[in-house]
């Protein structure tokens, strides 16, 4: 049996072509299109500015949810929330809600699993299975709004941060963003997006092209060669100095900060200096970094580095001009951090 279309695989444009097949008025999209991504019903059924007719077309012609959750499990502090999404085909994507003071911050993935293998990241231990389709990505998103909106809250910041790399899969990526910033629908404005890539850097320079308000961040970890390729493989393709090449073009294309990414591992990249060498490398460029210490997994043997050490880095960074957050470390205890989200058992 053929599967129905996707609806949120449909951009505003696919549905008015829709529309117009079925003969019916052009407002109807805005209606259609407002009920799911403003009003966030989940059923076409509870639209009820279309006529009942309209309602049961759309349901038997059109799949509606394709992701459902299987598992849902909270932090002690109940700060954090990770959801796992079984797919059509059985396979599996976890996705992570993280509240702050005034921010409902939502971690997507864009694949299930991950093909870049960087050794200390469980959706990279766990290897690639497929990309997600563009409306995968998109109601990853709905969903939450939907859990968000029943407590008046609402989600304030999306991080592309999950499982996979989310420039492998760009053009659904990109898709995907662009129906969540839609006006007449959730309208989330491009600067709440941040996409974090391991550095393909061709996939760089077409985003600094397309001179989107979308932040970026790329995960370096090291600026030495030979440890990034330990670390990173991709590194192997696509060495240091020609990622901060790509990513200088990117800085100079936007006139936007870009900010680095940098798991601190212990004995491995915590070092003094490797925040030297990192300082004079970076100082001349508009640029922030976000040092963390690594979150484990089962898969790698590294250790995260001490609080100490994290505010040693920071503080040669910042000597050099860099401006440096040490990140809080959320979700470690369900598995939820950076780094930590898989579905393999």
């Amino acid at each position: 049996m053929a599967q129905k279309p996707y609806f949120f695989d449909l951009s505003y444009n696919d549905l008015q072509l829709l529309i117009d097949k079925w003969e019916m008025p052009s407002y109807r999209t805005t209606q259609v299109w407002e009920g799911i991504y403003k009003h966030l019903w989940s059923d076409p059924h509870l639209i009820s500015s279309l006529p009942r007719e309209m309602r049961v077309k759309l349901s038997e012609i059109m799949e509606f949810k394709r992701l459902h959750p299987i598992t849902s499990i909270s932090s002690q502090d109940s700060k954090t929330n990770k959801i796992l999404f079984q797919l059509p085909d059985d396979l599996g994507v976890e996705t992570v809600l993280m509240g702050y003071n005034k921010r409902q911050t939502l971690c997507i993935s864009t694949q299930a699993g991950c093909a870049m293998g960087c050794v200390f990241c469980a959706t990279g231990q766990m290897g690639f299975q497929r990309n997600l389709s563009s409306g995968e990505i998109v109601e990853q998103v709905l969903f939450f709004a939907r859990q968000l909106k029943e407590i008046g809250e609402r989600i304030t910041n999306i991080v592309v941060m999950g499982m996979g790399e989310p420039f492998h899969n760009y053009e659904a990526t990109m898709l995907a963003i662009d129906r969540l910033n839609h006006p007449e629908g959730l309208n989330l404005g491009s600067r709440r997006f941040t996409i974090s890539t391991v550095g393909i850097i061709p996939m760089i320079y077409r985003f600094s092209e397309e001179r989107k308000q979308i932040n970026l961040a790329v995960s370096l970890h090291t600026v030495d060669d030979d440890l990034r390729s330990t670390m990173l493989p991709i590194n192997k393709k696509y060495p240091v100095n020609d990622l901060l090449e790509a990513c200088r073009h990117y800085v100079a294309i936007t006139k936007r900060r870009i900010t680095f990414e940098w798991a601190l591992i212990r004995d491995i990249n915590d070092a003094t200096d490797q925040a030297q060498k990192l300082g004079k490398t970076i100082s001349d460029m508009l640029c922030h970094v976000n040092v963390i210490p690594l979150n484990p997994t089962q898969r790698f043997s590294g250790k995260a580095t001490s609080r100490e050490r994290a505010e040693a880095f920071k503080f040669i960074l910042e000597s050099y001009g860099v401006p440096c957050t040490i990140r809080v470390r959320r979700g470690i205890d369900i598995q939820a951090g950076c780094g930590q989200l898989a579905t393999y058992k």
